[in-house]
C-alpha cells in the first residue's frame, strides 16, 4: 500500500434532545464542547471528535455506537459512577461488581454504559 488515510477521527452519535446531550457528553462525562452549529455539535472525544446530532425521533440502538480507549479503566468506571453513570451488567457475561468484563487470556478490559438518550457506548482498556 503506497498511501493511507490521514486525518482526525470522528464518532457520530444521534440522540433525542439535544440539550439532555451537552448535559451528558460536556456535564457527566467531561467532554469539552466545541462550537456548536444549526446541525449538531462536537465534543473533543479522546485523538477524535464525537459529533452528536439531534434527531427528535431517534430511537437507541443495541449495539455500541462508540468507545474510548483508557489507560485505567478501573478509575474510568469509578469516574463514572462518581458522576451518576451506570456501567451495564449483562447476566451470564461474567463481569465483575463495577461492570468490567476480561476478556479469555486477559488481553482486553471492556464495559459498557448508556447515554441520555439510551445509545450505548464501551470503555476498554488493552495494556498496549
Amino acid at each position: 500500500m503506497t498511501w493511507a488515510l490521514q486525518g482526525k477521527s470522528v464518532a457520530f452519535v444521534n440522540v433525542a434532545e439535544a440539550e439532555a446531550a451537552v448535559a451528558f457528553y460536556g456535564g457527566k462525562l467531561g467532554l469539552k464542547l466545541l462550537p456548536r452549529d444549526d446541525f449538531g455539535m462536537f465534543f473533543l472525544f479522546g485523538g477524535g471528535l464525537l459529533r452528536v446530532t439531534p434527531m427528535p425521533d431517534h430511537k437507541a440502538g443495541p449495539h455500541p455506537v462508540a468507545g474510548l480507549e483508557v489507560a485505567d479503566i478501573e478509575a474510568a468506571a469509578d469516574g463514572l459512577a462518581a458522576a451518576g453513570v451506570k456501567l451495564m451488567i449483562y447476566e451470564g457475561m461474567g463481569q465483575d461488581a463495577r461492570g468490567i468484563w476480561t476478556a479469555p487470556g486477559g488481553g482486553a478490559r471492556v464495559a459498557w454504559f448508556s447515554d441520555c438518550c439510551g445509545n450505548l457506548l464501551s470503555l476498554s482498556e488493552t495494556g498496549s
